[in-house]
């Protein structure tokens, strides 16, 4: 391959003095399919794991809430221990590739047993939901570490790594239109009416999907930006140089608000629309179409991920023009602002709902492609200040931000519900009616508002990241 050197079983390293070789398109699409096979798992987790763990499932909502904050901050911390682990991993297949497709199976498996609903009695349920679930997600991270670590070493180009992030986040919100689009419509008719069966088979079929995506990601993409030669392994220095390096610290911080905000509007969908929207007739074009909370939700997350791809395929554009960070933080503020007048939609304005989502989704569209951008630029500067690189940690802190975050906003849900007396499938009450409107608006807004005020203090510029660039290639040759 020209300008790199090959090493056994395809893991490349930029050839000393020469310029990075720009990524095929086959590889750009190889390595987003990945994310495609994530976003089967993370979008169900967001949008509907809470509904089928208090309505399915049969969990009290405090209790569910106190469950997602003990096991996801469990696999918070897991997630820089992986990260470090695949630093350390040496194989002919490269560092964090191997770990790809290997946990894939384990991960599908696991994902059919947390969907599963046992015939057991609260206590007996909660137990298997803890156990299920955090396994479930350990999968999930020995899966995604290594993933989003792979972006940052398949090219030490920034610019090039926004265009990989851009295929990633278009493949991301693929597996996001699929879980919204098919899944309740899945669950209803694979289970037959039994809703228990339809989610164990659902997520059978999102299981086997999963695996052939990482696969193809495994098989598609190569490692090539290696640590410095001399750099010897160091724990502890690595996680010193973490906490001091400024620009990952703005930007782990944004990200806790930016999920906190994303996750409580998510979760909040299927019981706005089963509980305060309400099943309804609606005539379009002569025909009268009914309306139910399956059809209501699914399109709204379709339209939104729709939206939200818009706006993720204008990233470069926009960021080329103003800057990741303005992008980033003024897109964030605006998404969450729009996102506080839901409070003030009644249930029959179903075509302000839908168009306000489509406000909503497509100004958080280049949030969501910038900020694995962000942390990748951030690994580089890692490397200039401190003279060491750990990909792997700085990506699986990432993701330790990434999922504090879903931590508090899922948590968040579940109490907030139970504090405004929520009760499942029944008729809800007044006050608990406003619990979720304000979940659907105000709350999460203010999270969302909190994080783009952060990244105003982020350094690095598009100019600042080109310097970097140029001292970095210089070193390494």
């Amino acid at each position: 391959m020209t300008n790199s050197e090959t090493t056994a079983g395809g893991a490349e390293a930029v050839a000393p003095g020469k310029s990075a070789p720009r990524l095929s398109l086959g590889e750009k699409i190889g390595y987003s399919t990945g994310d495609a096979a994530s976003n089967l798992y993370f979008q169900t987790f967001v949008v509907f794991l809470p509904i089928f763990y208090t309505d399915v499932f049969g969990l009290p909502a405090a209790a569910m809430g106190t469950m997602f904050l003990i096991a996801r901050i469990w696999d918070a911390v897991t997630d820089p221990v992986m990260g470090m682990i695949a630093d350390r991993t040496s194989t002919r297949w490269g560092k964090f590739r191997p770990y790809i497709f290997t946990m894939a199976i384990p991960m599908a498996l696991v994902g059919v047993f947390t969907f599963t609903t046992p015939d057991y009695g609260v206590s007996g349920k909660l137990i298997y939901a803890y156990i299920t679930y955090i396994m479930l997600m350990m999968c999930y991270t020995a899966v995604n570490v290594p993933y989003s670590a792979l972006m940052g070493v398949m090219t030490p180009n920034s610019q090039e790594r926004t265009g990989v992030s851009s295929f990633r986040f278009v493949a991301a919100f693929v597996g996001q239109t699929i879980v919204g689009a098919a899944t309740l419509i899945l669950v209803k008719h694979l289970g037959g009416g039994n809703e228990q069966a339809g989610w164990q088979m659902t997520m059978g079929a999102y299981g086997l999907l999963a695996v052939l995506l990482l696969f193809i990601t495994f098989i598609s993409t190569r490692e090539r930006v290696l640590p410095p030669k001399e750099q010897q392994t160091n724990i502890r220095q690595d996680l010193k140089e973490l906490v001091k390096n400024r620009p990952w610290v703005l930007i782990a911080a944004a990200t806790v608000f930016q999920l906190i905000y994303i996750v409580m509007r998510g979760s909040s969908t299927p019981y706005y629309f089963r509980y305060f929207v309400l099943d309804q007739q609606m005539s379009l074009f002569g025909l009268d179409i009914n309306l139910t909370y399956e059809v209501f939700t699914s399109s709204f997350v379709t339209v939104g991920t729709i939206a939200t791809l818009t706006g993720a395929i204008l990233t470069k554009w926009f960021s080329d023009k103003i800057d990741k960070k303005n992008v980033y933080s003024g897109f964030l503020i605006t998404s969450a602002l729009f996102s506080c007048l839901f409070y003030f939609l009644q249930p029959g304005n179903v075509m302000p709902v839908f168009m306000l989502n489509i406000l909503v989704s497509f100004f958080f569209g280049s949030v969501s492609v910038l900020q694995w951008a962000i942390y990748t630029d951030a690994a580089d500067y890692g490397e200039w200040k401190f003279g060491r690189r750990a990909t792997g940690l700085v990506m699986a802190a990432s993701l330790f931000a990434l999922k504090i975050g879903l931590t508090f906003g899922g948590a968040f849900v579940g109490w907030i519900l139970e504090l405004f007396g929520f009760v499942p499938l029944v008729v809800q009450s007044p006050e608990t009616v406003t619990g979720i409107r304000l979940l659907m608006s105000v709350f999460p807004a203010v999270f969302g508002i909190a994080g783009g005020l952060i990244m105003l203090a982020y350094p690095l510029t598009n100019k600042t990241m080109v310097n970097i660039e140029k001292d970095l290639t210089a070193r390494r040759g």
